[in-house]
């Protein structure tokens, strides 16, 4: 596999780093397949608990390499959106474990649009975000026109397309744009934390809680309590569940299997 995406997986924790380093980690045709391919992977691996999605070097991601948009023996940007980043947001969606985006530097265009796509953000103090598109006369792609007005609101969202404006870290916590901002020094720690944390926790059952979440944002009430409903009886019929009960009543820590 591409060595485009460094692979490391440690107590059930999988973390996936965007590796063009001298591009600011911008997506070529590699890289993308290569970041669905492990995504796949991982969706279909029962031991892989978490995902932790970062960048090598000074940047998370600065989207598209526009070199390779660009050349007149290059791809389309119909396959750019169809082949690499719908698919890659649609595989961060889908997939039935929680998906950390650990922003380490500045996220640009699609780049910042697959972190608002994950589940969790955490990001460095000096990380920033910018939607850049409208700069060189493109719209945002990537989910960012579904994600963004849902995380911000209209107003919040529109400027951030139309102006593409640079949102610190700090301004993105303080908007609901992400959920974390860590200092640069303590960021790896507090990354590492988080995830293991999520690693350790009922994984069948965030799952579920994300697929709840991924039908909220379009059902009606009556859809929404009818699903919340049928999942709470699954969730009551897992192994994870009796666990956690189990350790409830015996006054310890859950070990919980993700079953």
């Amino acid at each position: 596999m591409s060595e485009t995406i460094q692979f490391k997986q440690e107590n059930g924790v999988v973390t996936l780093t965007l590796n063009r380093p001298k591009a600011f980690n911008s997506f070529n045709r590699a890289m993308a397949f290569a970041l669905i391919e492990r995504l796949e992977a991982c969706a279909k691996d029962d031991a892989v608990r978490a995902i932790v999605l970062t960048g090598e070097g000074r940047a998370f991601c600065a989207g598209q390499d526009l070199k390779e948009a660009t050349d007149d023996n290059g791809i389309s940007f119909e396959m750019i959106l169809n082949e690499h980043y719908n698919p890659i947001i649609k595989a961060i969606r889908r997939i039935k474990k929680p998906v950390l985006a650990a922003v380490n530097g500045v996220a640009a265009g699609a780049g910042a649009n697959i972190a608002f796509a994950c589940d969790l953000t955490i990001a460095k103090k000096s990380a920033s975000f910018t939607q850049a598109f409208s700069k060189i006369g493109l719209v945002p792609d990537s989910g960012g026109t579904f994600f963004l007005p849902r995380l911000v609101g209209l107003q919040r969202a529109t400027a951030m397309m139309m102006l593409s404006n640079k949102i610190t870290a700090e301004e993105a916590v303080g908007m609901g744009l992400i959920y974390q901002v860590a200092e640069d020094d303590s960021f790896e720690e507090q990354v590492e934390k988080l995830a293991s944390r999520l690693a350790k926790m009922p994984t069948k059952a965030l799952g579920m809680t994300k697929e709840l979440i991924n039908a909220g944002m379009e059902n009606d009430l009556d859809s929404q309590l009818k699903m919340e409903g049928d999942y709470q009886i699954e969730a009551s019929e897992s192994e994870d569940y009796e666990e956690g009960v189990n350790a409830f009543l015996e006054k310890r820590k859950p070990v919980f299997k993700g079953k």
